[in-house]
């Protein structure tokens, strides 16, 4: 399974512009799964406007994104403001992995952050747990942004079978020197793929540094995007890999019986 890091400036408040962006990337790429970050379609800046241009899964963003999928083939998992499947008027904050066929699966971010400069709490309720997707018969965890300071939850999603964790992320440059260490950090202690897609610009007051990565289940960087611009990568996933360092360190054969 190749992943691609989408490293790509988002317009904000532009969910036909977004849509195009992402499009560009897929029919210039060879990966199996393309990763966009933290609330992409709508941009993460739009403060009261989320309540506008937020959708449900059967809306016309998500109908594009699956349009998109089939053509090519691929998976895309992305960020949106999705309105609650049960709830009706809650927002989430929510990672969507869209695939052939209009296989459609969500995540919503368990861990708002609502601190500092950050006010998400404002507009969106936190999800109530982890959801383990499926990528062709490959299971991946999907994790949002501060949910990455929650070890519990990259844990529960290795213990569950995963092979990759993807962290999609909208951190300004001042969080840059917290996730760098915690990247590393929760692929060591899992033995797993740890993927993270940050946003990257300026949207309104803040600076998205973009410098998205992968590293693998030993903690070594495999990827690095560039810091502050438009970027590109992408890796396979090994289950070899996963198995060895798993064999040297067996963290997880201990975690399971804790």
């Amino acid at each position: 399974m190749r992943i691609a890091l989408a490293q790509v400036p988002c317009a904000l408040g532009d969910k036909k512009e977004n849509l195009s962006r992402m499009t560009g990337i897929v029919e210039n790429g060879d990966a199996d799964l393309y990763v966009f970050p933290e609330l992409f379609l709508t941009g993460y800046m739009v403060r009261d406007e989320v309540f506008r241009l937020a959708e449900g899964m059967d809306g016309a963003s998500v109908k594009a994104v699956e349009r998109l999928c089939d053509e090519h083939g691929v998976h895309i998992l992305f960020g949106m403001p999705a309105w609650d499947d049960q709830v009706p008027g809650v927002l989430r904050n929510s990672a969507v992995l869209v695939s052939p066929d209009e296989l459609v699966q969500r995540y919503d971010k368990v861990n708002p952050a609502s601190f500092g400069p950050f006010e998400e709490s404002l507009y969106f309720g936190a999800g109530p747990s982890g959801v383990l997707m499926d990528v062709d018969g490959r299971k991946i965890g999907a994790i949002i942004c501060y949910d990455m300071f929650f070890p519990e939850l990259s844990k529960s999603y290795a213990l569950a079978g995963a092979e990759a964790i993807i962290c999609i992320s909208a951190s300004p440059v001042t969080s840059r020197e917290y996730f760098e260490k915690l990247i590393p950090a929760r692929a060591i202690e899992n033995t797993i793929y740890m993927v993270y897609v940050n946003q990257v610009g300026t949207q309104l007051n803040q600076v998205f540094f973009g410098g998205g990565e992968a590293c693998g289940p030993r903690g070594g960087r495999l990827v690095k995007n560039k810091y502050f611009e438009p970027d590109f990568s992408s890796f396979d996933v090994n289950i070899e890999e996963i198995k060895a360092a798993r064999r040297g360190r067996p963290t997880m054969r201990d975690s399971s019986t804790c």
